[in-house]
């Protein structure tokens, strides 16, 4: 006879793990059903950091997760941290952006002053 083990405490709700997000400095602990994906996963933390779902990369036990991964089939379980990381190449789109939009602005301010 085969029996399945169940983990976890029967006060909990059922199915819903709290996975701990590490931003570096900072830890969210967010709530999430145990059969999500990182993407949604990634729509959650995106609301508790403002960080976009595309900006980010979620790692569990040292790689790098896919979006259509479920946390369960990698074994995700309560209480387990994942590390969030900002896209090296997403970031340095934004500084680029920011740069161009500074010096767009610097020659504004100089005709403005003549």
């Amino acid at each position: 006879m085969l029996v399945q083990k169940r983990e976890g405490d029967k006060g909990d709700r059922e199915g819903v793990i709290t996975v701990r997000v590490s931003t570096g400095s900072h830890w969210h602990d967010i709530s999430i059903g145990a059969t999500s994906t990182f993407a949604e996963l990634k729509m959650v933390v995106s609301m508790v950091t403002g960080l976009e779902p595309r900006e980010q990369r979620l790692l569990f036990r040292g790689k790098e997760r896919e979006d259509g991964d479920h946390l369960h089939m990698v074994g995700v379980r309560d209480k387990d941290k994942v590390l969030l990381l900002e896209d090296p190449a997403i970031r340095e789109m934004k500084l680029k952006a920011m740069t161009r939009s500074q010096a767009m602005g610097s020659p504004c301010h100089t005709i403005i002053k003549v």
